[in-house]
């Protein structure tokens, strides 16, 4: 029996003081930047928010194209193209639907959309499908540029958007009023939740945090910002610079993450993002993205790969780090990496959690009292601290984006989020290992679901 209790003790220890350590470090760094985040608003409360007819947009509205990369889409895509061409409350626009050629059904449903409204183009690519997003997005740049020519227009800004979204009405007027020459726009995203997916709902309280807290806090500070490959505009100037250097194409088709590594190019050339949130006075909505997001384990542990996969890992390879004096872009790129090893502490964590109180009943059942350990008593009382910190600034930011019934129900999605990082990180270890060794990349996407009944109707134009 004591040997059983000395190597529980030790098991117990070890593994709690790895977690522990472990997670010290990364709630320390999450304090960090919800204090820049507080203290910015305690020094800016007077400051108000950011409302629509505050901007100062154009006399004569400017032309943009928005892009849509479609592959195995046919279920959505014709619901969002009608939903977006009745809900756009700018003038002047074309919408880019990338579709491959052995993908007829999403041929067939944009077609049929595409046939009752002149703003809409369909673009089939030369290639099958799935290669990348980004090789798909490439094809509706050609496009763009050889319509550019032919009518000798000059189309402001690319907004890139998925097939599953619901955009807002005042979305271009925004990007209209905020994208010069060198800028990107980037707005929130609101995950739509399922009633009863905790799945589903996790997604809406981590974007909540981050488009609340993180994306002000990185542009506060000036790091590069990355885009979330939706519900963002940037400039046909930017992009055709970075189409010179990559002989003539903007998007990286070899990156599984073309958003993210997009924004951080941006910056490096220079480029100006900015992350904008937006009240629209006539319903008080958020000009945001809004779309459902996966509600099951398995389409959610195969999306959560592809983003760590893409910036934790390969994108570690592909992007290095910043400029040697750059800190905040440093401390940005250190976060976005850090999840494979975090999810190495949570799962320590979790051993440590079974095991303390197995090594508490065996000194019970032997007679013997835990002498205890006050550096295992600092480190659990302080992570602990830590943890709480993070679940109220969760409620409170999911509370915000959502109201208080989701902020309640964010902390049993808290340990669903957990699960799904777990089960993910293995995959996308072997995806990239996969990668390592030349396999080919293609386009691992979910199955999606349009929010036709989720939204209300458009709003009303903003008067004269």
């Amino acid at each position: 029996m004591d040997v059983l209790t000395g190597a529980l003790d030790v098991m117990a220890r070890e593994t709690m003081l790895f977690a522990a350590a472990g997670l010290l470090i990364g709630g320390l760094d999450d304090l960090a930047v919800d204090l820049c985040f507080l203290v910015h608003r305690l020094f800016h409360w007077r400051t108000p928010p950011l409302r629509l007819e505050s901007l100062a947009a154009p006399v004569v509205p400017r032309p943009f194209a928005v892009f849509v990369a479609a592959w195995d889409e046919q279920a959505v895509i014709g619901a969002m193209l009608s939903a977006a061409v009745a809900r756009f409350d700018h003038p002047d626009y074309r919408l880019y639907v990338g579709v491959y050629p052995n993908d007829p059904g999403t041929i067939a449903a944009a077609g049929a959309v595409a046939a009752t409204d002149r703003r809409i183009r369909i673009v089939v690519g030369e290639r099958d499908g799935p290669t990348t997003k980004a090789d798909c997005l490439n094809t509706l740049w050609h496009a763009l540029v050889r319509d550019d020519a032919a009518d000798a227009r000059a189309t402001a800004a690319v907004v890139l958007h998925d097939a599953e979204d619901m955009v807002h009405p005042a979305e271009l007027t925004v990007f209209d009023a905020l994208v010069d020459a060198r800028a990107v726009v980037q707005l929130p995203v609101l995950p739509l939740i399922r009633r009863g997916s905790l799945v589903s709902g996790h997604y809406a309280d981590e974007f909540a945090y981050a488009h609340s807290v993180q994306q002000p806090v990185r542009a506060l500070l000036g790091a590069a910002m990355p885009l979330a490959g939706t519900g963002c505009a940037i400039a046909t100037g930017l992009l055709a610079g970075i189409a010179e250097e990559r002989g003539g194409a903007p998007f990286d088709d070899s990156s599984l993450t073309e958003d993210y590594e997009l924004g951080l190019h941006v910056a490096a050339r220079g480029g100006i993002g900015r992350f904008v949130r937006v009240r629209d006075p006539r319903d008080g909505s958020l000009v945001a993205v809004r779309a459902y997001f996966p509600e099951t384990l398995v389409a959610a542990t195969r999306q959560k790969a592809r983003w760590m996969t893409g910036i934790a890992l390969a994108g570690w390879d592909r992007t290095g780090w910043a400029r040697p004096r750059a800190f905040a872009d440093h401390w940005m790129r250190m976060r976005d990496r850090r999840a494979p090893l975090s999810v190495l502490v949570l799962a320590v964590a979790y051993v440590a959690v079974m095991l303390w109180p197995l090594a508490l009943a065996a000194h019970w059942l032997g007679g013997r009292a835990d002498g205890g350990d006050r550096l295992a008593d600092w480190l659990l009382a302080t992570t602990t601290a830590l943890l709480g910190w993070r679940l109220a600034m969760r409620i409170a930011c999911t509370g915000h984006a959502y109201g208080w019934r989701e902020a309640g129900w964010s902390l049993p999605r808290f340990f669903v989020g957990n699960l799904v990082s777990l089960v993910a990180a293995p995959r996308a270890l072997h995806r990239y290992w996969r990668l390592l060794r030349g396999a080919p990349l293609v386009w691992d996407k979910t199955t999606h679901v349009f929010p036709d009944d989720a939204m209300p109707a458009p709003a009303a134009p903003l008067p004269a």
